[in-house]
């Protein structure tokens, strides 16, 4: 499977993803300790589940082909066929101002939808999030995801935007004309400052 293929993220573990010649996706994940509950329900598994649970939400994400216990490496894999399109931290840096806020208020409107659904998304910065081809939003690398029978209680919520904040770049756009928390806020019946500052507080953590 990995013959010909190109390594796309790689630590000092080892490859992490890997784009195959088909230009499907091999995604490895590796349990660091013995007692973790990764070797009950391994990270490649959880991925696939979070995948048709998305799907089944009308939540775009990657395409799951299959999953596989590596031993020879000790290792699990997810394979995968991509979403197509670009990741939001990259589109966003090729409009201009007006076209900025229409993404951003797009993205808003995602993540209040998931939030209203009982999704967690703990890696839903703007890294994390792809525009596709037709212009609509879906989400990638969903391994540490959680679902809820109901809607995300507001402290779960904005420790969500604890999240998005992790990169400088992310909360500049994330801050910009106060769009992001303005659209997240009226579609949440949430007060936009309180968005606004938690996002501002939880700066590059």
């Amino acid at each position: 499977m990995r013959q010909g293929a190109e390594v796309i993220e790689h630590d000092g573990d080892g490859d992490k993803v890997l784009r195959l010649a088909d230009g499907s996706f091999l995604k490895l994940f590796m349990v660091k300790s013995r007692f973790s509950s990764a070797r009950l329900l391994p990270y490649s598994v959880r991925f696939a589940t979070n995948a048709d649970k998305l799907h089944r939400m009308n939540i775009p994400t990657v395409t799951i082909i299959n999953c596989y216990r590596i031993p020879s490496i000790a290792r699990t894999a997810v394979h995968y066929q991509p979403l197509p399109g670009k990741t939001l931290r990259q589109v966003l840096s090729g409009l201009n101002s007006e076209e900025r806020q229409k993404l951003l208020a797009d993205n808003a409107r995602l993540i209040a939808r998931m939030h209203r659904l009982g999704v967690y998304f703990r890696s839903a910065h703007l890294g994390n999030i792809v525009q596709q081809p037709d212009g609509t939003l879906g989400l990638i690398d969903i391994a540490d995801m959680r679902f809820s029978c109901g809607t995300l209680k507001k402290e779960l919520r904005l420790r969500n935007f604890r999240h998005m904040a992790r990169y400088e770049v992310d909360v500049n756009y994330l801050l910009e004309n106060n769009t992001f928390p303005s659209v997240y806020a009226e579609q949440a019946s949430m007060n936009a400052e309180d968005v606004a500052r938690v996002i501002q507080s939880s700066r590059g953590q």
